[in-house]
């Protein structure tokens, strides 16, 4: 019933409790999850986790904040985006959080990571898996300069755990992305992201966990996991006016349309 859109179960907090974290997905009604991958070195285990479980998928990437990580070139991405039970690319995007005495010129590495992704998502026609912080106006005009318009060839994608401004919002929709929506929706100060919500049409709507972060309240605070993302689609539903059933609907539905490979 419902699909969680992102989340990180071969991290140290999820992955010794896989058994029981499946168990309370189908407790939940949770029957699909997508395991996303932040650096090379753990793909291996994160498209382990998807080719054992039927109602798994993976993604192949390097995160904007795994500075240490091994450089990913375009083949690294081009030769594990074909394995099975890989329907993405990302997480990739830009972050400029944590630049400490850095500038934004110094962080070069990051856009350039970034091409590469983008690249290699138009190659294989795999969607991007894109993480913005700090820096939605470089993500936006990369996109832009690689032709990622929404028009034939383009990879497409999906904005996850959305936390910038509505016009980031409609820019995103505008260049034929989806927006997906985290735990962060039930916080106390994140009015600004439920009025974002409000304004996203339900077919361009994800949801997701990240888990192991951003539990949705009450559960704020502790660690996440796929079960909990029930809570994101009813606080979805509050502000959409509707059920949940149709939140879990709906996007799954627009999970389905953008990673076409899960229907494969």
């Amino acid at each position: 019933m419902f699909t969680d859109s992102h989340c990180h179960l071969t991290s140290p907090e999820l992955a010794p409790d896989l058994a029981a974290i499946r168990q309370a997905m189908s407790q939940a009604q949770v029957t699909r999850a997508l395991c996303i991958c932040t650096t090379l070195e753990e793909f291996p285990a994160v498209q382990a986790l998807a080719a054992q479980y039927d109602n798994f998928w993976a993604t192949v990437g390097v995160h904007p904040d795994n500075e240490d990580a091994a450089q990913p070139s375009l083949q690294d991405l081009l030769t594990r985006g074909q394995m099975p039970r890989v329907v993405g690319i990302g997480e990739t995007g830009l972050d400029y959080y944590r630049l400490g005495e850095r500038s934004v010129a110094d962080m070069a590495w990051q856009r350039d990571r970034f091409r590469t992704h983008i690249h290699a998502a138009r190659q294989l026609h795999l969607p991007l898996v894109i993480h913005t912080r700090r820096a939605s106006d470089d993500t936006l005009a990369i996109l832009k300069e690689e032709g990622e318009d929404g028009g034939q060839g383009s990879a497409g994608g999906v904005f996850h755990c959305f936390t910038e401004s509505q016009q980031v919002a409609r820019a995103a929709l505008d260049l034929g992305f989806y927006i997906s929506f985290s735990g962060i929706l039930t916080f106390k100060n994140a009015q600004d992201i439920r009025d974002v919500a409000a304004f996203v049409p339900f077919d361009r709507l994800l949801i997701e966990t990240d888990s192991p972060y951003l539990a949705p309240v009450p559960y704020r605070g502790k660690t996440n996991n796929p079960a909990l993302v029930p809570l994101v689609a009813a606080q979805l539903a509050d502000i959409k006016k509707c059920s949940t059933a149709q939140i879990a609907e709906v996007s799954s539905c627009n999970f389905e349309a953008l990673f076409k490979k899960v229907l494969l």
